[in-house]
């Protein structure tokens, strides 16, 4: 938890970065305004990014002047369920989605503290919204996805495979370097620890192995990951990729050479031009 909490930070500070930013201003807008459905027991001290109690809401960015109704993601930053890396793994992308006439939403959960159901709820939610809003927002309900790092990327897995209607659903998915399995010879269970509460049992551990919740139902996916990943072993992804393929899901797998664990946006990942044109082409071709 030390190595990714630093890891986090010295991106954030930006050692190293040539961070992107967009000169579209996104529209703001928070969930649950009705009222939150669950808890993770951190409300009621006041919402504080910098004590990591977040207020769940969306960054909305929307491409300019395209006629065609567009494709959407949902960008779902990492941070081992410990914090949000909202830059490299969040606002920062608005720029690419933007540029290939993509809108970019940037979901800012509420972290579980133990309490699962929190952070997909949030997720539901934001997928709800937005395709309520397809019309005004000049996008196609059919194709909103999601995209998370790390265990954003193990919450983009769970919602993509534990969803219950269609009307939450995302059409498609975007692993990028993403906490997969409970298998104890791989996993990292302090992340497992912070998303069920200390101590989950097997059975918990086994639901949220999502590797083994794959159907022939689950969207498709993007996975990417660097192959010397120290952090997050590549089995994760692999393991992943094989679950989908078995279930005849289309998924595509990239692994980078080196690059470890936690690039996201950043230019100074040795195959950052690569991997962006592996995802703009696969975004492409749906």
């Amino acid at each position: 938890m030390k190595k990714l909490f630093l890891l986090c930070l010295m991106m954030t500070l930006g050692i190293g970065i040539q961070a992107q930013k967009t000169s579209v201003k996104p529209i703001n807008i928070d969930l649950w305004q009705n009222g939150l459905p669950n808890s993770n027991g951190m409300e009621s001290q006041g919402y504080d990014d910098a004590k990591r109690n977040y207020k769940p809401s969306i960054s909305v960015y929307l491409p300019q002047k395209v006629s065609a109704p567009t494709k959407a993601v949902l960008v779902l930053p990492g941070g081992g369920y410990s914090m949000l890396c909202l830059d490299y793994e969040g606002h920062e992308w608005a720029d690419f989605f933007l540029g290939n006439d993509i809108a970019t939403i940037v979901v800012k959960y509420r972290l579980p503290y133990g309490h699962c159901e929190v952070p997909q709820s949030d997720v539901f939610e934001a997928i709800r919204l937005v395709r309520a809003h397809a019309t005004e927002w000049n996008i196609d309900p059919n194709n909103v996805g999601v995209m998370g790092f790390s265990a954003g990327g193990h919450l983009t897995s769970t919602v993509s495979t534990h969803w219950k209607d269609r009307s939450e659903r995302p059409d498609f998915q975007i692993c990028m370097y993403p906490l997969i399995s409970a298998d104890p010879s791989i996993t990292i269970l302090w992340c497992y620890e912070q998303f069920l509460g200390k101590n989950p049992s097997q059975e918990q551990l086994n639901l949220y192995s999502n590797e083994l919740q794959v159907k022939e139902d689950t969207p498709r996916a993007f996975i990417a990951l660097s192959d010397d990943d120290s952090l997050v072993p590549s089995l994760h992804s692999t393991k992943y990729y094989e679950a989908l393929k078995k279930h005849r899901v289309s998924a595509t797998l990239h692994i980078y050479a080196t690059g470890e664990h936690g690039w996201g946006i950043n230019e100074n990942f040795r195959y950052h031009l690569e991997m962006l044109n592996d995802l703009r082409a696969w975004l492409r071709s749906f």
